[in-house]
């Protein structure tokens, strides 16, 4: 069963109350939901997921704890719009957990994973149009270096993209192992040794195909503004891109502006509506249960005005 990274200190930075109003924006297998859901016995917990599987499994899961919940399957980009379609304006926790679930990683079919081998997908969403397969086949040499840079942080880049047009052009590749033998092949023997060497391609190719960065950051500017004075929004990111945009925007929004900074007395409207109250890494006794949560950070916020 997929473990929730982090859960404990999400639990206690989240501050929640009986009658807490929560977003849960990546449901997964409810893991962490299933934990907010037993604290909120008069509250209400909205959840966010696209993925059909993880949706059902989690309505089961979640209905035998209370019935104070609700579902939505939407992407969390319209966290607002589908939020004020039910009338609710402002909340009082939110929670973003950016991880791949292990089911959808262990589900060979989807494609995630670069261990087992399936057709290219990696879509969160099954009903999109673009897949893996689309990109791997169909984006130029100088669009795939670019993903492969810009998403993986990935070294050999150039070399990699080489090799798939290269490849391709006798035939399609069509399976997760015909792409990790082709990055195999691109990349030196040390490097191979190092780390998994399709681990960073794969990464890109996910964040592709689910535009994940630019959903995140305009979900997490939506956050910001649902949230109520009191209550915080935690998130827990994997690798240094999303860690990125999550810093950028906690200290945009909680700190003065820079041109007031020198004034002795800074005018009320002019303060920062937020303070950041800290970042968590998973501790020792959680990385030995669950090897998947050793690229795990926490970021916590709170409104403050």
């Amino acid at each position: 069963m997929h473990k929730s990274v982090l859960l404990n200190e999400c639990l206690e930075n989240l501050k929640l109350k009986d009658d807490s109003i929560v977003v849960d924006a990546t449901l997964g297998y409810g893991g962490h939901s299933s934990h907010i859901l037993q604290v909120i016995k008069d509250g209400y917990l909205y959840c966010f997921d696209q993925d059909i599987d993880a949706i059902n499994f989690s309505n089961q899961r979640l209905k035998q704890i209370g019935n104070n919940f609700e579902i939505i399957n939407s992407n969390f980009e319209n966290i607002k719009e589908r939020l004020n379609e039910r009338e609710v304006n402002k909340v009082d926790g939110i929670l973003f957990d950016l991880g791949v679930s292990s089911p959808q990683l262990d589900q060979e079919e989807r494609g995630f994973s670069f261990h087992n081998n399936a057709r290219l997908d990696m879509r969160m969403d099954k009903s999109t149009k673009i897949s893996a397969y689309e990109i791997v086949n169909e984006y130029s040499q100088n669009e795939l270096v670019n993903i492969f840079y810009k998403y993986g942080e990935e070294k050999y880049a150039s070399s990699i993209a080489k090799n798939i047009v290269k490849n391709r052009k006798d035939r399609k590749i069509e399976t997760t192992l015909e792409l990790v033998e082709i990055i195999k092949e691109s990349v030196p023997e040390k490097y191979k040794r190092e780390k998994h060497p399709a681990r960073k391609v794969f990464q890109a190719i996910r964040i592709e195909v689910n535009n994940e960065l630019e959903v995140f950051e305009n979900a997490l500017n939506q956050a910001l503004e649902l949230i109520n004075i009191g209550g915080r929004i935690c998130v827990i990111t994997f690798h240094s891109l999303e860690d990125r945009i999550c810093k950028t925007i906690f200290k945009n929004v909680s700190e003065v502006d820079k041109a007031l900074q020198k004034l002795p007395i800074i005018p009320e409207e002019y303060l920062p509506k937020y303070k950041v109250i800290g970042s968590f890494t998973p501790t020792k006794e959680e990385l030995n249960e669950n090897k998947r949560s050793r690229s795990a950070k926490l970021r916590v916020i709170e409104r403050i005005r």
